[in-house]
């Protein structure tokens, strides 16, 4: 049976009080995890999990493919970053969500947001603050029809939040540190499953902040040397490896949540004293806080200012975080086929206009506009055209290696003689091979073979020069950060690694060596391209069973990940490269595995190509042989990024705006209560984050059935797909049948809008 892996890097948009409904949508993002991960234990699931279940293994059961659904990359900024810290823990540490839920629905609101030591302004201030709730609360909009208990609760609640201070931020701070806080300590204690990613595999957290003061940065140029820019972005960012540890310290990741969602004039800046002091009240030590502020705040750490770095609400600058997102793609190691998917969640609810109205702009109007909406609005085209330019250039080295397969496969046989290929050959003939079809390679690629070469040197410098590389603020001393270590390998190789022999050699024997004992690269390139031919094979040979198939390809796999484990380089002292980069780089090679990798690969392939039928065996041969031919064609082209996830990656978006287009029922139609008084008004009603949380579960729920049919296309017919879509909404109703209650008609009202019978 085939084994895929359908993997998310979810990037989540600010939203204010739209940040429930995106809880929503991220907890079915959870959920589907959670199925994918215990399917095999269905007692451990919920109801609305269950059916999640019985869509992958509908999935295995008609296209006999194990479909596991991995959330592996999460990035936000502002009221998108606060979810993103909780979805993480949630996957990491296999902890629960359902705490969060509540604390979401509960804690969420005006009063508790608003800071305790503002008692309010003088009875005048009551009296003129009276107009100004007026005026709020008759802006109608397609949602202010609503129950006169609500309207009274909000009436109410923003009365409060009126007659608080003036020209200081109404929230409190640490108030919502204490929160953040809490609803970690929620999720800890509630009941904790397994990590819903595989053991070892990584998590990347991205959250954005903007720095209020900003810090200098340093921009290499040619004349003169360098030039400072001021720099107001701040990225914080974890990563960890699942089944190892804690994803990270609850002061970093409240730190992290605080920072990216503290909208300006609703909170105060977070300062990292504020953290100190939320530990203080804990009676907690934050024993990391120097090196993670050092590794945030470098340059204010540098500077003895890192006390004072207000950081500010990262939506400021980035509200779309793809970019941190699209850069963790490249370090993914993929160990099976994978699906992979860029989903981003955007809770916003209106069409975007083709123009916007005509006529000039009042002055309020322009200052607002450009200091606020403008900046957290700037398009994501230029991150997602990026994005399309590599899968598009992924797809046509694709294309190029199909192109030149018949004179590759050719000029295999041709080294090797026509009749050699067609017997079994035992783990020593096939390193013989493997180094005649190398050499005919060699032979044939010419001049272009030292382009060729020297590309795999500089690529095999830049990951030794990674692996170097201390953990070291960006303000340390020159010689201690990536790029000088790089600089001292690349004059040490220029020194040491003759590239051409002598005697006509087309390689010196010194880099010979030097790539035998460091290219991990080439090998992992070697076994992607192998497996890519072998899902080839399979719409080729149709006469060759799927068994037969199947074990081609899992020899194949079986072999990749036996080059992941080896390919990484050994790391060592970092410092001692820079007195002696040479002997570092003997120490490496002595304790690395490379040289015996390609045997043990070779002994492999060997066993599986002895029970395999004669033609799917020659395509296993031929592709394996002769992959140093597609090697020089396409290097330069893909600069070893074969090395990770080759496929295309795919675009998702969760939005209001696409459920409603993509269903005939009226209940997903419904317009989102947040959105209201520039999306804040979810935090003046709990029936407004009750039905808000609820659409997002059910919009999400929706979502994520289509992913799942996306990524088998045609395993599930319609209606069937219609009938679990149905039971999915039900489920949910069901579950929330009885916590949601703000709102005594909001379940009942939707099971007849979506026509939902009560179980």
């Amino acid at each position: 049976m085939r084994h895929k892996e359908l993997r998310l890097a979810l990037v989540c948009y600010g939203g204010i009080s739209l940040a429930v409904y995106m809880h929503g949508v991220t907890k079915e993002v959870w959920k589907l995890a959670r199925a994918s991960r215990l399917r095999r234990s269905p007692d451990n699931l919920l109801p609305s999990e269950r059916i999640y279940a019985d869509l992958l293994n509908a999935i295995a059961d008609r296209t006999a493919m194990q479909l596991r659904v991995l959330p592996d990359i999460v990035a936000g900024a502002s009221a998108g970053g606060l979810n993103g810290v909780f979805l993480a823990q949630a996957i990491h540490s296999g902890q629960s969500l359902e705490p969060l839920t509540r604390l979401w629905l509960e804690r969420a609101d005006i009063d508790c947001l608003l800071d305790p030591d503002d008692r309010g302004w003088t009875g005048f201030a009551k009296q003129w603050a009276v107009p100004v709730v007026r005026m709020l609360l008759s802006r109608t909009s397609p949602i202010s029809h609503t129950s006169s208990a609500i309207e009274d609760e909000i009436r109410a609640k923003l009365n409060r939040l009126v007659r608080s201070r003036w020209f200081e931020a109404p929230f409190s701070g640490i108030g919502f540190s204490r929160l953040i806080a809490e609803a970690l300590d929620a999720m800890a204690g509630g009941a904790c499953g397994v990590p819903l990613l595989p053991r070892g595999h990584p998590l990347d957290l991205f959250t954005t902040a903007t720095d209020y003061a900003g810090h200098p940065e340093k921009v290499a140029l040619h004349s003169p040397p360098w030039v400072e820019e001021r720099e107001h972005r701040v990225d914080i960012s974890f990563r960890a490896n699942a089944g190892y540890g804690v994803l990270a310290p609850l002061p970093e990741l409240v730190f992290a949540a605080r920072a990216s969602a503290s909208f300006p004039g609703a909170f105060p800046p977070l300062l990292p004293v504020e953290i100190d002091r939320l530990m203080a009240e804990r009676d907690e030590e934050w024993s990391g806080r120097a090196a993670f502020l050092s590794r945030v705040l470098p340059a204010h750490f540098a500077a003895g200012t890192v006390n004072e770095a207000a950081l500010m609400d990262g939506s400021i600058l980035v509200n779309a975080p793809f970019a941190q997102a699209i850069a963790a793609l490249p370090s993914r190691p993929a160990e099976r086929e994978v699906d992979r998917r860029l989903l981003y969640i955007d809770p916003t609810q209106d069409a975007v206009s083709t123009i916007r109205p005509t006529g000039a702009p009042g002055f309020f109007s322009v200052i607002f506009r450009a200091i606020s909406t403008i900046p957290r609005e700037q398009p994501i085209r230029d991150n997602l055209e990026a994005l399309a330019r590599q899968s598009a250039d992924m797809a046509r080295v694709r294309q190029i290696m199909a192109a030149i397969q018949p004179e590759v496969e050719a000029s295999v046989r041709l080294a090797l003689g026509r009749d050699v290929l067609n017997t079994c050959p035992d783990g020593v003939q096939m390193a013989a091979w493997r180094q005649a079809s190398h050499a005919a390679a060699v032979e044939q690629a010419g001049f272009a073979y030292q382009a060729y070469a020297r590309m795999k040197l500089e690529i095999t410098l830049d990951a030794l020069a990674q692996a170097l590389t201390p953990e070291v603020p960006m303000a340390a001393p020159a010689e201690q950060n990536g790029a000088a270590i790089r600089q001292i390998l690349g004059r040490w190789a220029h020194a040491n690694l003759r590239p051409r022999g002598t005697g006509g050699q087309s390689m010196s024997s010194e880099m010979l060596a030097f790539l035998r004992s460091h290219d991990g690269g080439f090998r992992l390139r070697r076994m992607r391209h192998l497996i890519r031919r072998l899902e080839e094979a399979r719409e080729e040979l149709t006469d060759v069973s799927a068994h037969h198939h199947d074990a081609a390809r899992d020899a194949a796999w079986q072999g990749l990940s036996l080059a992941l484990g080896a390919a990484s380089p050994i790391p060592v002292d970092s410092g001692r490269v820079l007195v002696n980069p040479g002997e570092v780089l003997r120490e490496m090679a002595s304790a690395g595995t490379l040289p015996q990798l390609d045997a043990r690969i070779d002994a492999l392939l060997v066993e599986a190509i002895r029970h395999l039928p004669a033609a799917l065996g020659q395509v296993m041969l031929l592709a394996y042989l002769g992959f140093a031919f597609y090697d020089v064609a396409t290097l330069t082209l893909t600069r070893g990024q074969g090395e990770a996830e080759m496929n295309p990656v795919k675009i998702d978006r969760i939005s209001p705006r696409d459920v409603a287009r993509g269903t005939s029922a009226t209940g997903l139609s419904r317009r989102l209560k947040g959105e209201e008084f520039h999306h804040f008004a979810a935090f003046f009603s709990r029936a407004y984050r009750e039905h808000d949380y609820l659409m997002g579960r059910l919009h999400g729920a929706a979502r994520m059935v289509d992913l799942l049919n996306s990524t088998a296309p045609g395993a599930i017919d319609p209606q069937d797909t219609a009938a679990m879509v149905n039971a999915l909404f039900g489920a949910i109703l069901d579950e929330e049948q009885g916590k949601l209650t703000a709102d005594s008609g909001l379940i009942e009202s939707l099971r007849a809008e979506l026509l939902i019978r009560p179980h």
